[in-house]
């Protein structure tokens, strides 16, 4: 009988396990499919609007400048209203939001089936009008979305939900699906598998395992499998617009062989540049953004529209108009092999534009990469083989105008990530830069386009703060690993020199937003801190292990704290604390009233089977219920509750003069919620080694080695406990024990 329960136990393990890979599977699937999505609808819309405003501008330039600025309208139109009147979560990239829930942190709103629809369609509307903003910075909202609606079983709401799905029930094993989907975004978004993983690892969370790991793996690689079958599909014609165009990978593999020691200093100049600039654009968007939170947007909705409305015509006039006022340049002359075509129809896949041009073999250098999709800006600034194609005067331009509508743009109420904005920056200086080095050092191997992917790299760095990670999707989507070294080394230069100034663009916005993100590192005052000091003078709040209706109504009607100790008074009159009990629980069993009991007097232990444990599992996507959405009569308030059998035994726990620096690390590193502070203990009853952890899994207990100070003499005890039910679990053991 033993054996046969022990199998079962061993079974369920594995079915467990495997259906977390499964999960894996299915997250990467569906991110993958929606990236596809959300890209071949931005380069169709895209598409569709160059093509009739170039058709169009053959007759009249000011009828195609009308049709141009209304198409853009009208996509931002649709995109703003989507998240102001359907999913206010979906504006922004998400990631500082994200970055929060995986962090112990929640948030309301932000994994609902509603925000995915709006990330969806909102990122379509917003890209596709020309915003100076990206999608990839959405995608990973995306993915986590759908990691979580998958881990919850769906959306009851909407209909859309399966209860064969239902299986994940703690907050650890949500957590870590929308770790994956997060991971699965950036794969999706850039086409970069790897570094998608340590996105993941760098950016996102704090608590990381090597099962997490693998599994975060292999979502990011089914996610490169869909993408590249999707890709190969339809390069075959099928996906409209979107072909060679399409997903973002800027192929520089021909371009620059090697360096010499005298390009060390401009590329270190470029990481210098990267830091300081990318300092001021979180400077900027931090004031822009925290005027926006605090005076524009209390507003109302309509203001959110007009404003984004208003943001779309004057993006869409920059960017039709400027290059409407500089002057064309003659094609250069190249090898009938050499694949340049010049020129080329705007916002078509090329360098070489042709945009308000008298002559046939001319082009606008500042067309090329204004009046054009960003991703196709991109490349061509990535280019190789295209020594002054652009002007200094250009390139200035549109760095100082771009710059300006990024910052204008950031915080508006649309779906908006900062990857391509920021490539697109960088890669304007790294290749004014690499046009001075050409000038200065006359060699003609030296590429304009290599300086323009390591200007990018440090734009992104002296943003972002982001380096193992952006590094490997730097070289990713250039497929060029020559360049690694060089992007680590502009990297480091520009983080150094942005963290001089500020934090990074994720945690200026989370702290904007009152996500209290932990650092990785400790501040240096907390080594001379502990933890009473921290604790201050503050009232615990803490519960009895029988408690009355009545107190604990207005215990939690006074107080918003998640978690609450509970305590028992022994024969001697201390107080003994016996677990930790969190606020959602309390709330549950207040709704349900079947655990009330007359006697204040612990209970038998039976009432937990009066539960389900799905009543328990809080939904990642809402709010769960309210103190004020329950209603207690009078005679409820006289009733009782014993609370033993829904509190978590063992929560962690510091003596009181811990550093203060090892408990954030205790917080960081575990990903807690809660951390009890007490006294110092008076006795040791152990001591724990690493020997005495290593625990063989045998399947006869008799060959069950025993040792003095080790755990594993009380293995055969505590199964057969298990078994006869002698062991007394709390019910609720399984959802709180890893968050607490």
């Amino acid at each position: 009988m033993c054996d046969l329960q022990a199998k079962r136990g061993r079974l369920y393990v594995g079915y467990y396990v495997g259906v977390k890979w499964f999960f894996a599977l299915l997250i990467g699937i569906a991110t993958g499919f929606t990236a596809v999505f959300i890209n071949i609808s931005v380069e169709n819309f895209a598409g569709w609007k160059f093509e009739l405003t170039f058709s169009i501008i053959q007759k009249s330039y000011f009828a195609g400048y009308i049709i141009y600025v209304l198409i853009n309208l009208a996509l931002v139109y649709s995109s703003v209203c989507i998240v102001t009147h359907f999913a206010p979560a979906a504006a922004g990239s998400g990631i500082p939001e994200i970055k929060g829930y995986l962090n112990g942190v929640d948030a309301h709103g932000i994994l609902l089936f509603r925000t995915l629809i709006g990330k969806i369609f909102g990122s379509i509307g917003s890209v596709g009008g020309g915003l100076a903003l990206g999608k990839e910075g959405p995608l990973v909202h995306t993915g986590a979305c759908i990691a979580s609606l998958l881990g919850q079983g769906g959306s009851t709401k909407y209909h859309v939900s399966s209860r064969w799905l239902q299986v994940f029930k703690s907050d650890r094993d949500r957590r870590d699906l929308v770790t994956c989907g997060c991971a699965a975004g950036v794969a999706a978004a850039f086409r970069a598998p790897v570094g998608g993983v340590l996105f993941a690892l760098e950016e996102v969370t704090s608590w990381w395992r090597s099962q997490l790991m693998w599994r975060v793996f292999f979502t990011s690689a089914i996610v490169a499998v869909v993408v590249r079958t999707a890709m190969g599909w339809c390069k075959d014609g099928n996906c409209g617009h979107f072909g060679s165009g399409g997903f973002i990978i800027w192929d520089i593999s021909g371009g620059q062989e090697d360096y010499s020691f005298m390009e060390l200093l401009p590329m270190a100049v470029i990481g210098v540049i990267g830091g300081l600039l990318g300092a001021l654009f979180n400077q900027l968007t931090l004031y822009t953004t925290y005027w926006r939170r605090n005076f524009l947007h209390k507003k109302g909705n309509r203001v959110k529209i007009i404003e984004a409305c208003i943001i779309s015509v004057l993006t869409s006039t920059i960017s039709f108009g400027l290059p409407l006022l500089r002057s064309c340049t003659p094609c250069p002359d190249s090898e009938p092999d050499s694949g340049i075509e010049c020129p080329r129809a705007p916002g078509m896949y090329g360098n070489y534009v042709n945009f308000y041009c008298s002559k046939e073999r001319e082009y606008n250098d500042l067309a090329t990469i204004f009046f054009n999709t960003q991703d196709d800006a991109i490349r061509n600034l990535f280019s190789a083989k295209t020594i002054r194609e652009y002007s200094a005067q250009s390139l200035l331009t549109f760095l100082v105008m771009f710059y300006a509508l990024a910052v204008v743009t950031f915080g508006t109420a649309v779906p908006a990530g900062q990857f391509v904005p920021g490539i697109m920056i960088g890669s304007t200086y790294g290749r004014l830069v690499g046009m001075l080095v050409v000038r200065v050092y006359g060699k003609l191997n030296i590429e304009e386009g290599t300086y323009a992917l390591l200007g990018a790299a440090s734009f992104l760095g002296g943003s972002m703060r982001m380096t193992v990670s952006l590094c490997v999707i730097m070289v990713e989507i250039t497929n060029n690993l020559k360049l690694l070294p060089l992007i680590m080394l502009v990297l480091l230069i520009s983080k150094a020199v942005g963290d001089a100034f500020n934090e990074g663009l994720y945690e200026e916005q989370a702290r904007l937003r009152g996500i209290p993100l932990l650092e990785s590192r400790p501040k240096y005052q907390m080594r001379h801190l502990t933890a009473k000091e921290a604790c201050g003078n503050q009232k615990v709040v803490s519960l009895p292990r029988v408690v009355k209706v009545a107190d604990l109504a207005a215990i939690l009607q006074s107080n918003k704290h998640n978690g609450f100790p509970v305590i028992e008074q022994i024969r001697n009159g201390e107080t003994l604390v016996i677990g930790l009990v969190l606020r959602s629980h309390l709330l549950v069993l207040l709704q349900t009233k079947v655990d009330f009991q007359h006697s204040p007097l612990p209970s038998d232990g039976l009432n937990a089977i009066r539960h389900n444990i799905s009543e328990f599992v809080k939904p990642a996507s809402s709010k769960g219920v309210s103190i004020n959405d329950i209603h207690l009569s009078s005679d409820d308030l006289e009733m009782y509750i014993d609370l033993a059998p829904f509190l978590n035994p063992s929560p962690y726990v510091v003596p009181e003069d811990m550093s203060l620096t090892k408990v954030y690390n205790l917080f960081r590193q575990l990903g807690l919620r809660h951390l009890f502070v007490v006294p110092r203990a008076s006795r040791v009853i152990g001591v724990i080694t690493r020997k005495d952890l290593l625990i063989e899994d045998n399947e006869e207990a008799a060959f069950v080695e025993l040792q003095s100070t080790s755990v594993r003499a009380h293995i055969l005890n505590r199964r057969l406990n298990a078994r006869n039910g002698e062991a007394e679990r709390p019910l609720l053991s399984g959802l709180i024990g890893d968050s607490s």
